[in-house]
């Protein structure tokens, strides 16, 4: 079982950037895709981005791709989110998620960390 653990969240003016990061207890992070997804309340979790050991191998939004980057330490197993230029619409919880390369679906899930981005 793999427990994640996300960190760096918290309060930006807008322009201003977090990076975050997702780290996992007990075990290392880098045989796993890991993933950053955000989630508005009352609304569905979106895809941010992801990446797979190969740390040049990412995925983004569409609509985020140049304001955010993701990226690993797979010595440290950890992955991170910069995020840079925030908007009020970041402003969402975020959440991190692990699966192996076999596997079709994230099974592990952080405890998710908010971002507020003021105006």
């Amino acid at each position: 079982h793999v427990q994640l653990v996300e960190s760096g969240g918290g309060l930006v003016q807008a322009g201003g950037s977090l990076r975050l990061s997702c780290g996992a207890s007990g075990r290392t992070l880098s045989s796993y895709i890991v993933a950053w997804w955000r989630q508005d309340p009352g609304k569905e979790r979106d895809f941010v981005a992801s990446i797979r050991y190969q740390a040049y191998d990412t995925s983004y939004a569409d609509s985020l791709q140049g304001r955010f980057t993701i990226s690993r330490d797979n010595v440290k197993g950890t992955v991170y989110l910069q995020m840079s230029n925030l908007k009020p619409e970041d402003t969402a919880v975020y959440y991190c998620a692990a699966r192996l390369p076999t596997d079709g679906e994230y099974h592990y899930w952080g405890q998710g960390i908010q971002v507020t981005v003021s105006s």
